[in-house]
């Protein structure tokens, strides 16, 4: 019986099955190898007396898969995949020798691969326990049937989580759920998703474990990081996970309400109404469908969110905690059958990812990225020879460079590139380490919702949607992503010039303001007779903006 079990198995389960060995064996080696976590040292260096040839065609291997990317003239993984294979022959060109594979491996961030398979493995499993139709049903009760006060509710709980756990793993979570939930109420999915994504990289950036740059950032950045790193001196400034909360999360919850207020009027049509459902047929149709199952992937999964929320303190890569929670889901659910726990995984994701690594990490050694480190420091350095004005012109070039950059390249290893960046702008220009941090942070996790490969939580909603049928174009995020990265970016934009710049004291002045704001403009939607939901944003202006 084991052995015809063994022989109906399709080449892709095994593949599956081995890729979490793989990936598993990849990570360790990397952890083995680089110091941080970071890449593998491949050897990779170019020969001095270049110039900036190599710089420029760099910049001209990415507008090409860009161009390809935008006007869709392939799919966006095999664009991805054609811009890893040129960066890789300028590379064998420039160094003057061809690189192994092994060599090609070493560019991928495996970290991100093993945290994304691991998690998309555990959500194949809980699909099948009706959890998430019936969290579904759940977000609707709770609605009460009003799309709007469903959006807010959906994107209110994507923030919480994402910035709890990560926002990666958040979406991988919800995905399903909105896609369900879409369906049954007649809605068009793709602008809830591209709601929620966005909101995810919001909530993401208020704490160290919520976005990928963040705990990059945490870990770099350390005062035993820092001490160990080129620039020792500057340890005494080094952040903490708590530190994170409290300097990232006030200007965070400033974004909150303008973000709200620009989706209502982009998606006014679709985000609009009532969906009037039988919640007892809902229910009846929509329930748990394997409770054994749902407890037993239930604590593993809990457990995989606690080893998150504990990284900063056991140091355990999320990467190691998700693939372990994988096997273990696999083992205590179904042990011989792995058609359905793995059909969830994402291959063109997973690739796509690859291919834009293997790509970035090819424009990194090309130059690409330390040129637009200098850029940065040149631009600094044009402002006055004094504390207060370098610091500001610190901050607003480094936000605004960091968001832009993150929009349209991957912003994990742009965040990587960036740190010592920043320690060296501290070191040499005499500026506070501290408040350019937080300028980093703030503009590698907002600007990450620029463009629909800025961020990886994107790139795994739109992969999911996709696999649903329900593709998201580049442009389709382009035209919600775009406006929220500028509009919370200038919004911190005056927050970290007022609070870093100024005086720490208009933080919490800041803060109160905006919660005044929320509460009196609640209370003024409520007497109204707006829903609560309704009730948090100004639905006078929306409308006034939207007869304009």
């Amino acid at each position: 019986m084991r052995v015809s079990r063994l022989s109906r198995r399709h080449p892709s389960q095994w593949l599956s099955f081995l890729a979490l060995i793989v990936t598993g064996v990849m990570i360790f080696i990397g952890e083995g190898v680089a110091s941080g976590g970071g890449a593998i040292d491949a050897g990779i260096h170019l020969p001095e007396g270049l110039g900036n040839a190599p710089v420029f065609v760099g910049l001209g291997i990415l507008f090409l898969v860009y161009a390809l990317i935008i006007t869709e003239f392939v799919h966006r993984t095999l664009a991805a995949a054609i811009g890893g294979l040129l960066a890789v022959f300028a590379l064998n060109y420039y160094i003057g020798e061809s690189l192994t594979l092994a060599q090609v491996t070493t560019l991928i961030e495996w970290e991100t691969i093993g945290l994304l398979l691991g998690m998309m493995v555990m959500v194949g499993i809980m699909s099948h326990t009706g959890v998430f139709e019936w969290f579904a049903v759940e977000a609707y009760k709770k609605s009460g049937g009003n799309v709007w006060t469903l959006i807010v509710i959906l994107c209110i709980v994507t923030a919480v989580l994402s910035a709890f756990l990560d926002n990666v793993t958040t979406m991988l979570l919800l995905t399903p759920v909105t896609i369900q939930l879409a369906r049954v109420l007649d809605l068009k999915p793709i602008p809830i998703l591209i709601s929620e994504v966005l909101f995810s990289n919001i909530g993401g950036t208020a704490t160290m474990i919520g976005d990928p740059p963040n705990i990059i950032i945490g870990s770099l950045m350390s005062s035993a990081a820092i001490e160990g790193s080129e620039y020792p001196s500057l340890a005494e400034h080094g952040i903490s996970f708590n530190d994170f909360i409290v300097e990232l999360a006030p200007g965070i919850l400033l974004t909150i309400v303008p973000t709200f207020m620009f989706l209502k009027w982009m998606y006014s049509e679709e985000f609009s109404g009532e969906r009037i459902r039988d919640v007892a047929e809902l229910e009846s149709k929509y329930g748990i469908k394997d409770s054994k199952m749902l407890l037993n992937s239930g604590i593993i999964l809990s457990l995989v969110i606690t080893g998150f929320f504990l990284h900063p303190i056991i140091h355990i890569p999320v990467s190691w905690v998700a693939l372990v929670g994988a096997v273990a889901m696999l083992l205590v659910t179904n042990r011989h059958e792995l058609e359905e726990p793995l059909e969830k995984v994402e291959w063109s994701t997973l690739i796509f990812f690859a291919g834009l690594f293997v790509l970035i990490h090819s424009l990194q050694h090309l130059g690409v990225i330390d040129w637009i480190g200098n850029q940065v420091i040149s631009g600094i350095l044009l402002f006055p020879d004094d504390e207060t004005s370098r610091l500001v012109a610190a901050l607003v070039i480094i936000l605004w460079v960091s968001a832009i950059a993150s929009a349209f390249i991957d912003n994990i290893p742009y965040t990587i590139t960036m740190v010592p960046v920043v320690l060296q702008i501290s070191y040499e220009l005499n500026i506070s380490l501290g408040p350019m941090i937080w300028a980093l942070a703030f503009g590698a996790c907002l600007g990450g919702n620029g463009t629909l490969i800025g961020a990886s939580a994107n790139v795994v909603t739109a992969g999911m949607s996709e696999e649903a049928g329900y593709p998201i174009s580049f442009n389709q995020f382009f035209r919600a992503g775009f406006p929220v990265m500028l509009i919370t970016v200038t919004i911190i934009t005056f927050y970290v010039v007022l609070v870093f710049g100024v005086d720490p004291i208009f933080k919490w002045v800041l803060l109160g303001i905006a919660l005044f704001g929320i509460i009196w403009q609640y209370a003024r939607g409520r007497s109204k007779g707006d829903s609560w939901a309704s009730a948090m944003v100004d639905s006078e202006s929306i409308l006034n903006f939207e007869e304009e």
